[in-house]
């Protein structure tokens, strides 16, 4: 259900504020919630299923000025959590 909220709420995207939606969206429900619940899921399929699902709902233009190699801030636990 956390998956699905981040979705609607990222969905906000362009109609917020970004900082508001950002801030929302990935420091209060997934790094404080989601990411707990994927460090608390196995590896595996299902783990791998769930991390695909939110790099999905990721708008596409937070990322388009940034270097290869870099990721948002707020988003480094979440990479942590992918390299693992």
């Amino acid at each position: 259900s956390f998956l699905q909220l981040l979705s609607n709420v990222l969905l906000w995207d362009g109609v917020v504020q970004e900082d508001t939606v950002c801030d929302l969206g990935l420091s209060k429900l997934l790094n404080r919630y989601l990411l707990l619940n994927l460090l608390n899921t196995p590896p595996g399929p299902a783990n791998i299923e769930k991390c695909n699902k939110v790099v999905a709902c990721l708008p596409e233009r937070w990322f388009q000025d940034l270097k290869s190699g870099s990721t948002l801030p707020e988003l480094h636990n979440f990479c942590q959590h992918l390299l693992r």
